[in-house]
């Protein structure tokens, strides 16, 4: 009795099929792991909120990690839909979850950094890529492409040479890199082996894929962009 009661509290895109961690995305109805989607809850105010965390109590409505599909569930009311109650969804609902998942890839960042496993500077990034592995090379969104391009070439080289995939992020301006790592004008870091390291990878690929269809629909996206994205999601 008790656990066809939990299930009644439920809605339908929490049930997912039932089976490990998928859920339905409550605008295409498909059903996907919960790492390619976003979980929202009601406020006690009755305002949808994002829950990137996956904790917060209450029934939740899962949305594909993609910003043209959270758009669409404000249009169309998905929210209300599938939670079967009033639910206001901000305007700037897709706005809000960037800035979220944004601030989670800058603070992983600085985590990583405070336990070590960050390196700042072109020299200090081509010295590392010569010391030993490195899990991640960052650019600035708005660094130079001539000298994101001499160390990428390198970087690809030496992952090539060892089977692996040469990720390679650069969703942060120079401007939150710095803030992140500590230090003035960050254009280049590169982090090494670690699981903050991972943690940061997981939190950036959450980015990359919540803007990919705005980056695909861009009429002048950055060259080598796309590769970046193709590179980093396969450590996903």
């Amino acid at each position: 009795m008790a656990k066809r009661q939990q299930r009644s509290m439920l809605d339908d895109t929490e049930q997912g099929s039932g089976v490990g961690p998928e859920r339905l995305c409550a605008v295409t109805r498909e059903s996907r792991d919960s790492s390619e989607l976003i979980r929202f809850v009601l406020s006690p105010e009755g305002i949808v909120v994002p829950d990137l965390d996956r904790r917060l109590p209450g029934r939740g409505v899962w949305i594909g990690c993609d910003r043209k599909l959270v758009e669409k569930a404000i249009s169309t009311q998905a929210f209300s839909k599938s939670l079967k109650t009033k639910a206001e969804a901000p305007k700037d609902l897709a706005d809000l979850v960037d800035a979220l998942i944004l601030k989670r890839v800058a603070g992983t960042l600085s985590l990583a950094n405070k336990a070590g496993l960050a390196v700042a500077g072109f020299e200090k990034v081509f010295a590392a890529l010569e010391k030993g592995p490195v899990r991640v090379i960052l650019h600035g969104a708005d660094a130079a492409a001539d000298g994101c391009s001499k160390i990428d070439r390198k970087y690809k080289a030496i992952q090539a040479d060892r089977g692996q995939p040469a990720a390679i992020v650069n969703v942060l301006t120079i401007a939150q890199m710095s803030l992140a790592i500590g230090r003035g004008s960050v254009v280049h870091a590169a982090l090494i082996p670690g699981g903050l390291s991972d943690r940061f990878l997981e939190e950036a690929e959450r980015l990359i894929r919540y803007r990919r269809s705005t980056i695909e629909a861009a009429p002048e996206t950055a060259p080598g962009a796309a590769d970046d994205i193709s590179e980093l999601s396969s450590e996903g």
